[in-house]
């Protein structure tokens, strides 16, 4: 199936590749990004410049912005008049929780305008390979219109319920990398402290039961202290707060998550907020330079 004419709006560490992808497989992107020039070796590869928001109108729009709220800046009157003539199916690709997502599809659904969540798993690695991890969720016909674009990007690509049902999925997902991210970072530095090889302790991690996709691309940074992103602390803390609201709306007693929060917002705290989300390893390595 031939793919609809798409936007992406956001060209940060995953829009970019995601662009590229799209690009690669021959459907070439309208682009979209504040700071323009983003988008300038995109244009040059055959993508389509917008100037404006309004100007990247499209049957499919991804947005691969940080959240909800920096979408609903873009969200004037003109912007909105020309998503809903283009009978635009907005696709959230960012982390965010099922209120904002539905509440959007609310805002919008009486300018014509459709919403489908499709958070994605995988990392810059993965939106560059096309082999996202994508959990989609939204009604069945607007679904089937993103899908043929989705397949471009994602090798794994669930439906998984009604709007909202991929942001609850992908809370689930931070929980786990946050969570081996930080089993990492506590194990390194008990190696660390204890006189170990850490590339040695990582051959034989990859070589046993802990072994994990997040080590695999992540053990470089834990290795070198070198944080440029990646994902950011700043959007692990806001997925991890995400993710407790969701939890107490379900009524699930957290254990795990609260330690979590604790530890990437100290992180954040600390002016780490910008780097990739390995940098909580420096709470275990603060005292030892």
């Amino acid at each position: 199936m031939v793919p609809p004419q798409t936007s992406v709006i956001g060209l940060g560490p995953m829009g970019h590749p995601i662009a590229a992808t799209l690009l690669a497989a021959g459907a070439a992107p309208t682009v979209w990004n504040r700071t323009a020039h983003r988008a300038d070796d995109l244009v040059e590869a055959g993508a389509h410049r917008a100037r404006t928001p309004a100007e990247a109108a499209a049957p499919v729009i991804l947005s691969v912005l940080p959240d909800v709220t920096q979408l609903r800046e873009l969200l004037d009157e003109g912007t909105i008049a020309a998503w809903g003539a283009a009978g635009a199916r907005l696709v959230i690709m960012s982390t965010s929780g099922p209120d904002p997502v539905r509440e959007l599809a609310q805002d919008l659904a009486p300018h014509g305008i459709g919403v489908v969540d499709a958070p994605v798993s995988g990392g810059v690695a993965g939106a560059q390979a096309g082999t996202l991890s994508i959990m989609v969720g939204g009604a069945e016909q607007d679904v089937a219109t993103v899908l043929p674009v989705l397949e471009l990007i994602g090798s794994t690509v669930l439906h998984l319920g009604e709007l909202g049902s991929g942001s609850i999925a992908k809370l689930c997902n931070q929980i786990v990398v946050g969570g081996t991210l930080a089993a990492l970072a506590e194990a390194f530095g008990l190696a660390r402290r204890s006189g170990l090889d850490v590339q040695q302790l990582i051959t034989l991690l990859e070589g046993g039961l802990a072994r994990s996709e997040v080590l695999t691309q992540k053990k470089d940074k834990l290795l070198e202290r070198e944080y440029s992103l990646g994902g950011s602390a700043d959007n692990q803390v806001k997925d991890l707060r995400y993710a407790t609201d969701a939890s107490a709306r379900a009524g699930l007693p957290t254990r795990l998550l609260p330690a979590l929060l604790s530890l990437y917002t100290e992180t954040v705290d600390q002016g780490n907020g910008q780097q990739d989300h390995t940098v909580v390893q420096e709470l275990y390595l603060a005292d030892r330079d």
